[in-house]
């Protein structure tokens, strides 16, 4: 029986050992024959594509790794393709995070105006790809961790008849977190979790089958654990909603106490910048042939196990249940059901079923639903390059104070972004 064939677009990322590394603890039920690694940066991509080689040349294995900076290569004839680019590279997350905060607004890597301006840049070029796919691996998997994923998922899903499902490490890194608190196997561990990417809650934890959300909420609001999700909330906020909010929620609830913090902090790109540039060095060693412990610095915990086990669920039939972004299909009520919503969903052969959860609560239903409706507006604006669009996506979104700050911070960012942006025209 032969083997997988996968596609790594964005390979040049330092992530690129991790998802390499995936691979190698899965060999045993899942055989890929040929990792075809793509990035537009034929230096980095040496480097990370040299370390995966020596990696896979350890492990024994025998799969071919092929370095290219040809897109349609990594493309052509694959059973999934790994997506992981960012389009304007870390200087264009560094403006994302900084601009919104000139006019008082939070600025973050995939959150209000920062994600919008990452959107805007991603949108038509991850659209491209995926039209590429459909053609050239018909029958293929895009498998997309390319930021901010809910958004590209909803441009997949409006734009493409590529087959993809979207994936984001935050629902493993929770389940991670609360099979450390409970001291047993993650796999033990079941969330009923709901939202948007990047706009999610817990509502129910199960232990093995039996219900513990009750321990696990006394640990968050009176025990140790009060970020386990990332951020300290509101305790009685959080004893009211009955649900653990997902960690990005601190920039909806906790709005003015963040944007303090950013304001007075170096930027998170710039953090990440330095820690990409140590991580190139250590993988430049020729004698380095296995995925350094400094990467889990870099972020993205989990990040191979969420993609790797999507990818053995779906070429081994497995009926798991995943946490995925995908068509909603009546999931959540409330929301139409052909936009995209991140939900526990069943994992086959023929891709992600979401299961079914009912009503949303009213305590939440309005924000998310203003944030599907600035996601859809945005997903136009990209495709279109319609100004007009643009402006009303920001100004639905709740972190945008008001229209004429909205029309500033547009242009600002059309400005800064002028380069990646062909389609706009004001």
């Amino acid at each position: 029986m032969s083997g997988l064939k996968i596609g790594v677009i964005g390979s040049g990322s330092t992530y690129a050992p991790e998802l390499i590394d995936g691979f190698i603890k899965r060999r045993d039920f899942l055989q890929v024959d040929e990792i075809v690694m793509m990035d537009i940066d034929p230096e980095r991509l040496e480097i990370t594509g040299k370390l995966a080689q020596r990696m896979v040349q350890r492990a024994g294995m025998s799969t071919k790794i092929i370095l290219t900076t040809d897109r349609k290569q990594a493309l052509t004839e694959r059973d999934f393709v790994v997506t992981q680019i960012r389009v304007g590279l870390m200087e264009g997350r560094a403006r994302d995070e900084r601009i919104p905060l000139e006019f008082g607004i939070i600025g973050q890597e995939t959150t209000g105006p920062g994600g919008f301006s990452m959107a805007l840049r991603t949108i038509p070029v991850m659209v491209e790809m995926a039209r590429e796919m459909a053609e050239l691996s018909p029958n293929g998997w895009m498998i997309n961790f390319t930021n901010p994923s809910g958004l590209i998922a909803e441009a997949l899903n409006r734009h493409s008849k590529a087959r993809s499902i979207g994936l984001c490490n935050v629902p493993i890194t929770l389940q991670s977190r609360l099979a450390e608190l409970l001291n047993v196997d993650r796999d033990q561990i079941v969330m009923d979790y709901f939202g948007l990417n990047h706009l999610t809650w817990i509502r129910k934890v199960f232990l093995d089958g039996k219900d513990v959300t009750r321990k696990v909420m006394d640990e968050i609001l009176y025990g140790k654990e009060s970020e386990l999700s990332g951020y300290a909330f509101n305790k009685k906020m959080v004893e009211a909603l009955g649900m653990i909010p997902g960690g990005y929620l601190q920039y909806y609830y906790h709005r003015d106490k963040i944007l303090e913090k950013l304001l007075s902090s170096p930027g998170r790109a710039e953090v990440v910048m330095k820690i990409d540039r140590e991580l190139l060095d250590l993988y430049s060693d020729p004698d380095l042939n296995e995925k350094p412990l400094i990467l889990e610095q870099r972020g993205g915990a989990w990040y191979s196990d969420a993609a790797v086990a999507l990818i053995s669920a779906i070429s081994n039939d497995k009926k798991e249940t995943h946490i995925v972004n995908v068509r909603n299909n009546g999931s959540l009520l409330g929301l139409e059901s052909d936009v995209v919503v991140e939900v526990p969903a069943y994992i086959d052969s023929a891709g992600a079923h979401p299961v079914t959860l009912g009503e949303v609560p009213l305590s939440i239903k309005g924000l998310i639903q203003i944030v599907k409706n600035y996601e859809l507006l945005t997903v136009e604006a990209a495709i279109e390059g319609s100004y007009g669009k643009a402006l009303l996506a920001l100004a639905n979104h709740p972190l945008v104070t008001n229209v004429d700050v909205a029309e500033k911070l547009l242009d600002r960012i059309l400005e800064e972004n002028n380069a990646y942006l062909p389609l706009f025209t004001k």
